[in-house]
């Protein structure tokens, strides 16, 4: 409810992880590189359906997903040349500094 609360997304995939199965994480990652806040919630809220992830899953493109407002080349250019490995990084840092187990989901806060 705050304006001043920041959010951030660790990937903690439970499988090996490929192009084809991390198309959400690399949406999140790519929006949170290259858009601003209030486009970031409206895309963030599209994907986190079930219907989206289906649709993925099944080939859609994840562009087709992109929402008015969204720079769609900056985050098409960069979803496109975001590897795996900072997914890994991600998935290393949960697993050996957070100890969560592959897959375990948490919520990490800093709050004063």
């Amino acid at each position: 409810t705050s304006s001043h609360t920041r959010v951030g997304v660790l990937n903690n995939p439970s499988s090996k992880m490929r192009e084809d199965n991390t198309a959400i994480a690399r949406g999140i990652l790519a929006a949170f590189l290259t858009q601003n806040n209030s486009n970031i919630k409206s895309f963030l809220s599209k994907l986190t359906k079930e219907e989206t992830a289906k649709s993925l899953a099944a080939g859609t493109k994840i562009t087709k997903f992109l929402t008015p407002g969204m720079n769609d080349d900056t985050f098409e250019k960069k979803y496109n040349t975001l590897g795996l490995d900072i997914i890994k990084t991600h998935q290393m840092f949960c697993q050996e500094v957070l100890k969560l187990l592959p897959g375990q989901m948490a919520v990490v806060s800093n709050g004063r």
